[in-house]
């Protein structure tokens, strides 16, 4: 490794290890799992900043990398989701091609990615599935640039600060559903095939993983000093600060932050208003879904049993309380919770119950 390469490690390693020092003033319980999980919460975000910004990086030569997954999880991810990302320019214009799948909700966005710099992503320009133009088979073209092309064609819009575009895919049930598929190239003038490896564009792409991971972390340890002192309650608590980090225009953020002494459980009512899609998660401290893939840890449209007057009752308990509906903390005794309507007609808070053996 050249001298160059050492120094730059140097700095990589040397900038992300701020994010600890933003995590240890954030208040995280101090108990051997939370800690154990905290430590795990750093790699993960490392793993998922150097996918984003390294290899992932070359907006003249895009392909789609995954934001956050079953294994590397930020910012209250949902377990319903499949996320995609690819990093591009506004000067420049792609083509997007697939097939919608069908998954049951589906939205692309391109945004103003400034994770690096202030940890927000502004939308610049949104596309849900019906506006893909899908054809028969639900294969589509999509194309993405400031202008919008002549023809008949979908268009996502850019912007000039337009600089990563995030692909949401919701599920009802994973193991039924077939995901969407999406390939992008850019279609605009430029090089064949990419240039030899340049170094400083690796410099400029690992430090701004390194930024990533700092902004990122203190963004999301921010929302966690906010929601922590109104335990087992939820709240709207404005929804521009989400829709800033990048969530969907589409959706209504609801947050809540729980705590549980042995022996107790947390039943959560709402009503269901009509909407496209909704479901509701159980995160840890670090705002990361419980497993997902093997745990009860997201109630959604499909899978909720309802009371007979269309109302959902949950409860949230560390063991299955014979309930219908069952979150669990695994092993926690606090976190997030986060439910999402998806172009609802109304955007109904949940009335939360604490209740003791």
């Amino acid at each position: 490794m050249t001298h160059f390469g050492v120094d730059l490690w140097d700095r990589f390693t040397t900038r992300i290890g701020e994010a600890r020092e933003t995590l240890r003033a954030a208040g995280a319980p101090t108990g051997l799992l939370d800690r154990a999980e905290g430590a795990r919460y750093l790699s993960r975000i490392v793993r998922l900043g150097l996918e984003m910004y390294l290899e992932g990086g070359d907006p003249d030569f895009p392909s789609f990398v995954l934001p956050s997954h079953a294994t590397a999880k930020l910012g209250g991810d949902n377990p319903d989701n499949l996320y995609l990302s690819a990093t591009i320019l506004g000067d420049r214009s792609y083509r997007l091609t697939g097939n919608i799948g069908s998954v049951h909700y589906l939205s692309i966005g391109s945004k103003a990615n400034r994770y690096a710099i202030d940890g927000t992503m502004a939308s610049t320009g949104e596309l849900q599935k019906e506006a893909f133009r899908a054809d028969a088979n639900g294969d589509f073209t999509v194309i993405a640039s400031v202008k919008r092309p002549e023809g008949d064609v979908a268009w996502l819009p850019l912007a000039p600060d337009s600089n990563i575009l995030q692909v949401r895919q919701t599920f009802l049930n994973r193991a039924r559903e077939t995901p969407a598929r999406f390939a992008i190239e850019r279609i605009s003038e430029g090089l064949a095939h990419p240039a030899p490896t340049d170094p400083l564009a690796i410099e400029r792409r690992m430090m701004a993983a390194a930024d990533f991971v700092v902004n990122a972390t203190r963004m999301f340890a921010s929302w966690t000093a906010m929601f922590m002192p109104y335990p087992n309650e939820m709240r709207d608590w404005g929804q521009d600060m989400f829709h800033k980090a990048g969530g969907d225009p589409a959706i209504f953020y609801v947050h809540g932050y729980w705590k549980l002494a042995p022996g107790e459980r947390l039943l959560i009512e709402t009503d269901v208003p009509e909407c496209e899609h909704w479901n509701i998660q159980v995160d840890n401290w670090w705002m990361e879904s419980m497993d997902y893939r093997y745990l009860p840890a997201c109630i959604n449209a499909g899978n909720a049993e309802r009371e007979a007057d269309g109302s959902v009752r949950i409860v949230l308990a560390a063991d299955d309380p014979g309930e219908r509906n069952w979150l669990t903390t695994h092993g926690h005794s606090e976190g997030h919770l986060l439910l999402r309507w998806v172009r609802a007609a109304s955007h109904p808070i949940p009335k939360l119950t604490l209740l003791r053996d």
